[in-house]
């Protein structure tokens, strides 16, 4: 069962997604660091009852409010929903005691109205996550905001046959007081809640007004009401942004700290401690990963159902996806230097591959078919297709050395690329047929990738090599062990490996294309780093072991002895 707390962070985490705030936003709103929000939120630390007025008071909302759940608290915050009132959750207390002919010989029957039925909100969508129908939505994607949420509606929609069960007696409800001389029982006597009369207020004989409900632009201030008059809502000021960030301190300590660690259990040996620390890569980046999504907006599923089309074939073989690894050498130039031609080429490096990479459309939640054969781009998986013809003998196919025509399954990162070739008039877009596809983002790892790549650049600048190799580990391995891997028990997406790997096939392409556009002469491309031109590169490419730089592994000359 879900507990105060836990049902708290949810609510927190709808109200920010609500409001367009991030944890930097709310920190500065409730006097504290990003950092003490984030263990907050991430259930590292307790949200005190001070912290509850706190954010009442940040929302413009009662605590009552806020601790009925993100439904509520959300629907309050946009006027759909009433407000509670204090009222509303404590009996209030009573000014008299009534006598016994009052309830047995009323002056006049009172019965309590009966509550207008609740309607239910229309679901936003399916969530990403089980399929089922949800109400709720985190960053423009329908999402159940709990997991026990998902496990509930997935049990709804499919209810699991169970032995009848003997019926179980609800408790037997109070008889209603009996007149007298009568042995019909009367009609129940319910007694309103009577308001605390006001100055103004009007005789306890004569009706009150009822209340007007808040128009849905009035969001109610947490003051605290005094007797002789109520506080007006206030309005919620909006409250500035601060700058974008992307890598908390937190990842960047927690990786040059396993380097340290490292070193000093090793004594100082670097070889050493580099080995321990490619050792116990794999384990260490998804704990990054996971520091990286405390917080996030939504949660992704770690185990889905995985389709047929990504189980291996056997336990060395492969799957159905074509992801695009390009293996190609311009024709008209291994001619030419058949012929007799010398031509210097220089083999260029792309740096940290897989690394850049990690920005990529991934999807979310258990990938689900579609058949409309329209690339939604909000979307992500993997795709059943028919490539149109490439008739560009100077620059490499963009789906790498694949010989075979008709249909074949592609990634999301291979679709993406094949769709822009089309809008550059490079090609026709391809035919789908049919997709596997789930609700998706790009900046899923992107934090993680953030830190990798800020950690990596600093140890880059002060020469540490160590880091560097650790940090290589921990990315590459990241990528090879999240598909069907046994090395890795903690993530199981085989459509999140191809979509990586095909991404930097794709990376790969367009740095191609970019040279030929520059005028450059594209002589082969491979492998997922490897680029061989014909031309002063340096004009294109800036040089240097940046992500967004190149450097040169070697020159040679074509046509003779490399």
């Amino acid at each position: 069962m879900m507990g105060v707390e836990d049902l708290l962070r949810l609510t927190v985490a709808a109200l920010m997604t609500r409001t367009g705030e991030r944890q930097n936003d709310l920190a500065d709103g409730l006097g504290l660091s990003q950092a003490q929000v984030s263990r907050k939120q991430g259930g590292r630390q307790h949200w005190s009852l001070e912290d509850v007025d706190r954010l009442a008071a940040h929302f413009g909302l009662h605590y009552l409010d806020l601790l009925a759940g993100p439904t509520h608290a959300v629907g309050v915050l946009h006027g759909s929903t009433p407000v509670l009132r204090p009222a509303d959750a404590v009996a209030p207390p009573a000014t008299a005691v009534q006598p016994a002919s009052a309830v047995l010989f009323p002056a006049e029957p009172l019965v309590a109205a009966a509550p207008a039925p609740a309607v239910p909100a229309a679901p936003v969508g399916e969530c990403v996550l089980c399929g089922q129908p949800t109400n709720d939505e985190l960053e423009g994607f329908p999402q159940h905001l709990s997991a026990e949420q998902c496990a509930a509606a997935v049990a709804a929609a499919n209810p699991t046959p169970t032995t009848p069960t003997p019926a179980v007696l609800s408790p037997p409800t109070p008889t209603a007081p009996l007149q007298v001389g009568s042995a019909e029982p009367m009609e129940p006597v319910v007694q309103p809640a009577q308001p605390a009369p006001s100055p103004a207020a009007p005789p306890a004989s004569a009706p009150a007004p009822a209340p007007k409900p808040a128009g849905p632009t009035q969001v109610p201030a947490p003051a605290t009401e005094t007797a002789s008059e109520p506080v007006a809502p206030a309005p919620v000021p909006a409250r500035p942004r601060g700058p974008r960030t992307y890598a908390s301190g937190d990842l960047i300590s927690q990786i040059t700290g396993a380097v340290d660690e490292a070193l000093e259990d090793h004594a100082g040996d670097v070889e050493a401690a580099q080995a321990a620390l490619i050792k116990a890569a794999i384990p260490d980046v998804m704990a990054l990963l996971k520091a990286s999504r405390v917080g996030g907006r939504y949660e992704h599923s770690e185990f889905p159902p995985t389709a047929e089309i990504l189980r291996k074939r056997s336990q060395k073989g492969a799957d159905e996806i074509w992801e695009g690894r390009p293996k190609w050498r311009n024709p008209e130039l291994m001619a030419a230097a058949k012929a007799g031609a010398q031509l210097e080429v220089t083999a260029l490096d792309m740096n940290a591959a897989y690394l850049s990479a990690l920005k990529c459309w991934l999807p979310i939640g258990q990938l689900r078919e579609v058949t409309t054969g329209v690339h939604d781009p909000k979307k992500a998986g993997v795709h059943l297709i028919t490539p149109a013809p490439w008739e560009h003998a100077d620059l490499p196919n963009p789906l790498g050395n694949r010989m075979e025509p008709g249909e074949l399954w592609v990634s999301e990162s291979t679709l993406r690329l094949l769709l822009d070739c089309a809008r550059q008039n490079l090609t026709d877009a391809p035919t789908i047929h049919r997709s596997l596809v789930s609700g998706a983002t790009e900046g899923l790892l992107e934090k993680l990738r953030r830190a990798l790549a800020e950690t990596r650049k600093t140890a880059l600048a002060e020469g540490d090599e160590l880091t560097v190799a650790y940090v290589k580990a921990m990315y590459s391995k990241l990528v090879s062990t999240v598909g069907e891997s046994t090395a890795n028990r903690e993530l199981r997406r085989p459509d999140w490996m191809h979509i990586i790997r095909a991404k930097a096939f794709a990376n790969l392409w367009m740095k191609a294309n970019k040279a030929h556009k520059a005028g450059l002469q594209v002589v082969e491309i491979s492998g997922t780093d490897e680029l061989h031109v014909i031309g002063d590169w340096r004009q294109v490419f800036a040089e240097g072991r940046d992500l967004n730089q190149v450097k040169e592994k070697n020159t040679y000359v074509l046509g003779g002895k490399r």
